[in-house]
């Protein structure tokens, strides 16, 4: 017999504990859904009920996108560059052209020096805030309003129509947008912010009429698409009931990332002496930099690098929420 000294010892098990997982907020979903409710409880029960079902999702997605460091940050830069057009817009006085200051170094008086008009740099870039962001906004409701009505129509026609109007999209691809934007720019001979808008808008519908063509293309086929045929709804009738509050949420996540494109484009346009004359925008404050040659001269370089930061970082904030919005509103790429 074996003592019990010299039995082999058995690995002692330990248990391992679960990581506790950080579980997502719910502050919104439960904060809207109360609100909705008790807000139209007196006026009708059942509306009051839906509303605060509606409120819940609302609230549910805004959950979701402020739980991801992309939203939080992006949402974040976007706020502070509302506040930074604001106060441009109705705190900094309008334009004195004081030459004798004209290209000034950084000082207290001039954080970021002055201009060839002897404007201050910081001015002019709070200013052009407003003015860029409008641009962006609005060519981005041109671009999703093309893209989505030629999708929807492509998507949901098939056939002949839906291979021409491919075709006319494949050449909007095919050529280079900055080639395409020039081309627009000089048929247009205006120099107008307008104009600019129209331009932006008018060169990059086609990528969201793909994105929302392929997305018609997979409702079309599905079950409840085909009841609604056999009751004889009409066709304009799917599409505005059935398919597009389908398509939405992925033509809201693709016009965050356009809002950004957008701004980029004018800055593009402005800086070859293409933008709107009639207006301060961040491109614009880039070409006169560049042709003073603030580049060259060290005193003079946050004259050039000011517009251009402001611009690379509202950009990535856009981004940002595009990406968060995208993860959020795609089943596809939420994280379990």
């Amino acid at each position: 017999m074996t003592s019990s000294k010299n039995a082999p010892r058995t690995p002692s098990k330990t248990t391992a504990r679960p990581k506790k997982q950080k579980k997502p907020s719910h502050r919104f979903e439960t904060a809207l859904e109360k609100l909705g409710r008790k807000t139209f409880s007196r006026v009708s029960p059942v509306l009051a009920e839906k509303v605060s079902l509606e409120s819940k999702g609302l609230g549910r997605t805004l959950d979701l996108f402020l739980n991801t460091w992309m939203g939080k940050v992006g949402t974040l830069i976007l706020i502070m560059f509302l506040v930074i057009a604001l106060i441009g817009t109705f705190f900094v006085p309008e334009y004195t052209y004081d030459l004798p200051n004209r290209l000034l170094p950084p000082s207290a008086e001039y954080p970021f020096g002055t201009d060839q008009n002897g404007i201050s740099v910081l001015d002019r870039v709070m200013k052009g805030a407003l003015a860029s962001l409008t641009i962006g906004f609005t060519a981005m409701v041109v671009s999703m309003v093309l893209g989505a009505i030629v999708g929807l129509a492509s998507g949901y026609w098939g056939g002949w129509r839906d291979e021409v109007i491919m075709r006319i999209n494949d050449v909007f691809l095919s050529i280079p947008w900055l080639v395409l934007m020039i081309v627009i720019a000089a048929i247009l001979a205006t120099q107008s912010i307008w104009a600019v808008i129209l331009v932006i808008g008018l060169t990059g519908w086609s990528t969201t009429a793909r994105i929302v063509r392929s997305q018609v293309l997979s409702l079309k086929s599905r079950q409840f698409i085909e009841r609604a045929k056999a009751i004889g709804s009409s066709e304009w009738h799917i599409i505005r009931r059935h398919i597009f509050p389908n398509v939405v949420p992925l033509l809201f996540a693709n016009a965050i990332l356009t809002i950004a494109i957008s701004i980029l484009s004018e800055s593009t346009l402005s800086f070859l002496g293409l933008g709107p004359q009639d207006v301060d925008t961040w491109g614009r404050i880039l070409e006169n930099a560049y042709d003073e040659g603030s580049a060259t001269i060290p005193e003079q370089n946050l004259f050039i690098i000011m517009p251009g930061l402001a611009i690379v970082i509202v950009v990535l904030g856009f981004t940002f929420v595009g990406y968060a919005m995208d993860e959020v509103l795609n089943p596809k790429l939420r994280k379990r």
